[in-house]
């Protein structure tokens, strides 16, 4: 938890920096809040590996199919690391080109559930069959 919490202390700085340099000059103060940024998102890492070795376990005492798993991971790194992008976009005064990042993860996510989509309606002709 303490790293959690100089994590979050380290990017209100960088905020509150980010912030006086954006008088001086909006060049300067983007750099830091990309700095920052990859800074916390590298501290999310290390929270994540233990997410995912959990997932791992999850997946071979359920007999799980690991690509389903996956999948279902890399969504969710899609989704996070397009929010961050997104915002950082929008901070840089680029509102429409953070929209643009949010459209373009939840196409990428809807592409990579095509294979669950399939398995589900597979599943569901199988039970329609048996009826």
């Amino acid at each position: 938890m303490s790293t959690f919490l100089r994590v979050v202390g380290a990017a209100l700085i960088g905020a509150i920096l980010a912030l006086a340099l954006r008088q001086q000059g909006k060049e300067l103060s983007l750099l830091l809040t990309v700095t920052v940024c990859c800074m916390v998102l590298a501290a999310a890492v290390t929270y994540l590996e233990t997410v995912m070795d959990f997932a791992r376990q999850l997946q071979s005492v359920g007999n799980l199919n690991g690509e389903l798993m996956n999948t279902m991971l890399r969504a969710v790194g899609i989704g996070l690391i397009a929010e961050i992008a997104g915002l950082i976009c929008t901070d840089s005064g680029s509102g429409a080109l953070g929209k643009a990042i949010e459209i373009l993860a939840a196409a990428a996510i809807l592409w990579l559930g095509i294979p669950l989509m399939r398995a589900l309606l597979e599943l569901v002709e199988q039970v329609m069959g048996e009826v």
